[in-house]
């Protein structure tokens, strides 16, 4: 899809209580997958929509999920750290004692770059070998919560943000067991909804249930990714009932 191709397209799409609005155009590449950064603040339903792409046949790559895979017992990730900090990381278990990492790297940001330094290239290395399974005409699709504080935005064609209300996302927060006070401080230490809407190309406002943002997800593929497929939005409906 050229920026062209988009011209006619609706510039916003509804579904129940959820919105997407296209911000700017964007380059689909003919040779291969659109590569596409998706980012939002915790509490914006970010994995719900990131779910939905799955289920419409995107392949997607979890940096969270990734983050906690190259640490596991026995990765090169573990022992790198361990070769750094000493086997006061580790649980009784072997494992990485997170709680003791966390407390490392918050009062030291010199070590807290050092963990950066040995983990980010191992996350950047296992998402693009996943992202590497995507059909040339499919959606490659990386899920990073930390886009715009990690410089990321360039290596997509798309970024699509999630957003909700404060108040929504502290609710959403707060059934997942987060206190309000807890989840403001996580809130503040992200970037700004600001910044990272003055990456989107795709702005996603989530205030609906989880059905809206899944029928949403299947808007905008067929009205903005992949307008050649109408029915992917049936088929993956089918698939997450």
């Amino acid at each position: 899809m050229s920026p062209h191709d988009l011209d006619s397209a609706p510039r916003s799409l509804e579904e129940g209580g959820a919105r997407a609005r296209l911000l700017r155009p964007f380059d689909r590449p003919r040779a291969r997958a659109l590569r596409i950064g998706l980012t939002g603040g915790i509490g914006s339903g970010k994995s719900t929509v990131s779910s939905a792409l799955e289920g419409i046949g995107a392949t997607v790559a979890d940096a969270d999920r990734i983050a906690r895979e190259v640490v596991e017992r026995g990765s090169e990730g573990l022992q790198r750290l361990i070769d750094r900090f000493g086997e006061d990381i580790l649980l009784a278990s072997g494992g990485l004692d997170r709680a003791a990492l966390a407390a490392i790297i918050f009062a030291d940001r010199d070590a807290r770059e050092e963990v950066e330094g040995i983990l980010h290239p191992l996350i950047a290395d296992r998402a693009a070998a996943i992202l590497a399974r995507a059909p040339e005409d499919g959606l490659a699709v990386y899920d990073v919560p930390l886009l715009v504080e990690a410089g990321l935005a360039g290596r997509f064609d798309a970024i699509l943000v999630v957003e909700a209300p404060v108040e929504l996302r502290l609710e959403r927060l707060e059934v997942r067991g987060i206190p309000r006070d807890d989840a403001l401080s996580r809130m503040s230490a992200q970037s700004s909804d600001d910044d990272r809407r003055a990456l989107a190309h795709i702005l996603v406002e989530n205030s609906g249930s989880r059905e809206d943002a899944i029928g949403l997800v299947e808007a905008i593929d067929r009205s903005w990714l992949r307008p050649a497929r109408p029915l992917a939005g049936e088929r993956a409906r089918k698939r997450l009932r």
